[in-house]
């Protein structure tokens, strides 16, 4: 690891312990055996570091969510591709949901004031979307926001609590992450059932 991949590690890993607040720039620098003018030098302040860490972890992976929902596209395939693409984002960013979990308990205002975590949560043309499809009868009508929560917790849920999945079944790393693709399929077959009229 080079010195900023150190100092975005170590910061990573106090937010998640401490919170944001707590967290001392001298104890990043010293997390990542560095000094304080060199952790300066990379970062001229903890938000920014902090805001570095977001886009890291949520950045491009987010947006892409959110260009999912947004597309003109069959409702089913939507939720299959959005599903999907959310699984394989926290199956590669594992600390995502625990950090962000961590942040909003002890600093929401710090993550909801960043835009980038708008992507994370957003439903005003899927919503649009799952009205029109009531319309035309495709649907039963349904609360837009409890279902895009249901969505977000069926997908997210399981990251939140993966140490004690993983205890709980024995799993190492690699059968964890088979046994959260197969998810894909379930969340996708849960949240069509619940549609249908």
């Amino acid at each position: 690891m080079n010195t900023q991949e150190k100092i975005i590690e170590s910061a990573t890993v106090l937010f998640l312990e401490k919170g944001f607040d707590r967290t001392s720039v001298r104890e990043i620098a010293s997390k990542a055996n560095i000094n304080i003018s060199l952790m300066n030098y990379y970062f001229r302040s903890k938000e920014i570091l902090f805001e570095t860490i977001i886009d890291l972890l949520i950045g491009k992976a987010a947006a892409s969510l959110k260009d999912i929902l947004d597309a003109e596209i069959d409702l089913n395939e939507k939720i299959s591709q959005y599903t999907g693409k959310y699984i394989d984002m926290l199956i590669r960013n594992p600390l995502l949901v625990s950090f962000v979990l961590a942040v909003l308990n002890r600093n929401p205002e710090k993550l909801i004031k960043l835009k980038v975590t708008d992507n994370l949560y957003t439903t005003k043309k899927f919503s649009q979307q799952l009205n029109n499809e009531y319309l035309k009868g495709n649907i039963k009508k349904v609360d837009p926001e409890q279902f895009y929560l249901n969505m977000l917790s069926l997908i997210s849920f399981p990251f939140a609590m993966k140490h004690l999945i993983i205890e709980k079944n024995q799993f190492s790393q690699e059968e964890f992450d088979r046994f959260i693709t197969e998810r894909k399929e379930i969340i996708y077959n849960t949240l069509i059932s619940y549609l249908k009229p």
